[in-house]
């Protein structure tokens, strides 16, 4: 426990992450306790400037790359930009087979991210006082845990849906305007239902669940996933047992809070719903929902209410634009150290009715919170379960990674009903009109959050096209008013017990997923001395 007689520190980690890019965290310690945190995203992108002037389509190609992790997210937002901006006439068969596409995407991240990024950090020696850490050591130890091989392992299996589809993963670009490129064959059916089954049945049920998916979707609060842990040995002793008896003992469950406001974009549709796809008519043809959740009230989402503030940002000038009018206009770094700019991360703000434009956290945690809203419509996702856990026990890493981990049967379950609808007589691509000019937006939720592309056509070439990225939302810098990004918020308050192996600013880092690779540099508020740094990003 911190004393009022430690001295104040800063720390400096670097990589904080564990999965590609670079972002760099400093962090201030006054009495053991973060009071201040920075996150400094090191990489420039600039795809958007690789896309100006070129064909409307060349975002189906190039959007994908911008990660190796989330590329098929990236191809069905951009898909869905062109469509509302052709104004696209979409088979039902086709809105079939993207959202089965992106729900196997999100499938393969829940274990591989669990196993490999997050589980890992529960090993630290920390908490070898802990009663369970032998066991968790045991199953999640990196490379030779009982449970990280096949968890790791098998995570591979849904995508080898989206490849049957696809023709590749990563990298795909068969959703195209209009539709898919692809006719699928019985057997190609039913060989994706038996991947997914033996998925289900081997990593879902078999090793992290203990029970059935039908016995877990019938939590519906905190107290009631507690006594799930409780209910008998098959569940206690899974790896979802194990990690929840575990994550409360080390105190999981009373630091890494954040904004606590939230933004889903929503996604998959129901494909008799959004049939002509536009920006008007897409949240009421979603089934797992968009909206805003500010602490207190629900709100619906409109794009239109989307910032992109650059105060902090190592972008010319200081302007907070919405993206059909968004810039991205880089400078020279050492320039923007000079004003006071430290990151090449945008910051998103949404403007809440009565708020203003404020910092939201996206992601699994952010989609749950929305899902618990009353009021869906018949073809849409409703789910008490999270939103009880955030007013009983409030956000934190703990239920941060519940959130996550809790899709995986949601969307399991989902996936199979899409397979049995498809038509395999049915069309599944329109050739669409090629309009000149037009804006669209098309936006997804991918396994890390809200993942968003605005794009302009002028004379049949882009003219502008901006790309918001989760990563963005979490770990932007301060806004113009000074405002921590939800990352920042999340760090404040964190208790270090040892600051030569902050574990505890990885745990925080993990529970988002950012999807870039960071470091933490630790210093003495005092005296400015740099204690440490560290690079946490490596798998090896």
């Amino acid at each position: 426990m911190a004393t009022a007689t430690q001295p104040v520190n800063d720390l400096r980690i670097s990589p904080l992450g564990r999965v590609e890019g670079d972002l760099d965290l400093r962090v201030t310690i006054r009495d053991g306790v973060v009071t201040d945190a920075w996150t400094e995203a090191s990489m420039f992108r600039g795809f958007e400037i690789i896309l100006r002037g070129k064909d409307p389509q060349a975002g189906l190609i190039v959007t994908p790359r911008i990660c190796g992790i989330c590329g098929g997210s990236h191809l069905y937002k951009s898909a869905y930009a062109l469509d509302t901006a052709w104004k696209t006439h979409m088979p039902q068969n086709a809105t079939l087979i993207r959202n089965i596409a992106q729900a196997c995407e999100t499938l393969l991240s829940i274990p591989r991210w669990f196993y490999a990024l997050f589980a890992i950090d529960l090993c630290n020696k920390k908490y070898a006082h802990l009663p369970e850490y032998d066991e968790v050591v045991r199953r999640f130890a990196p490379f030779v845990g009982t449970s990280f091989e096949p968890g790791v392992t098998l995570s591979a299996k849904p995508v080898e849906v989206y490849a049957m589809f696809g023709g590749q993963w990563p990298h795909s670009s068969f959703m195209i305007p209009g539709g898919v490129m692809c006719a699928p064959s019985l057997s190609d059916v039913t060989r994706s239902i038996a991947i997914l089954d033996m998925w289900k049945r081997e990593w879902l049920e078999k090793q992290w669940l203990g029970c059935s998916i039908e016995r877990w979707m019938e939590i519906k609060s905190w107290n009631d996933m507690l006594a799930w842990a409780e209910e008998n040995e098959s569940q206690r002793n899974s790896d979802c047992g194990l990690f929840i008896r575990f994550a409360q003992r080390a105190g999981l469950d009373k630091y890494g809070q954040g904004v606590g406001a939230y933004l889903a974009t929503g996604t998959f549709f129901e494909p008799s719903l959004y049939e002509h796809p536009t920006v008007d008519g897409r949240n009421s043809a979603l089934i797992t929902r968009s909206g805003i959740y500010d602490g207190s009230s629900f709100h619906d989402f409109d794009h239109l209410n989307v910032r992109e503030d650059t105060a902090h940002s190592f972008y010319r000038g200081d302007k907070s634009l919405h993206p059909w009018q968004g810039e991205t206009d880089p400078i020279d770094p050492l320039e923007g150290h000079k004003q006071g700019k430290y990151s090449w991360a945008k910051s998103p703000r949404y403007d809440v009715p009565g708020k203003g434009a404020i910092p939201l956290e996206v992601g699994p945690l952010a989609r749950q919170v929305i899902a618990g809203r009353p009021g869906n419509a018949a073809h849409q996702d409703y789910d008490p379960f999270i939103m009880d856990a955030i007013k009983t026990a409030g956000p934190s890493i703990f239920t941060r990674v519940m959130a996550r981990m809790h899709e995986a049967p949601k969307y399991y379950a989902m996936v199979r009903k899409w397979l049995d609808q498809i038509d395999l007589h049915g069309r599944f691509y329109n050739k669409p009109v090629e309009l000149e000019s037009g804006r669209g937006f098309g936006s997804t939720e991918a396994a890390r959050g809200s993942l968003s592309d605005w794009i302009v056509l002028s004379g049949g070439k882009i003219e502008n096209y901006q790309v918001i990225t989760p990563t963005a939302w979490n770990i932007g810098p301060r806004d113009r008013l000074g405002r921590h990004g939800p990352m920042e918020a999340s760090f404040i308050g964190a208790e270090i017990q040892d600051p030569t192996d902050p574990i505890e600013m990885g745990h925080v880092a993990r529970s988002f997923d950012s999807c870039l690779v960071c470091t933490v540099h630790a210093y003495d508020e005092k005296t400015g001395k740099e204690l440490s740094r560290f690079r946490i990003g490596e798998m090896g």
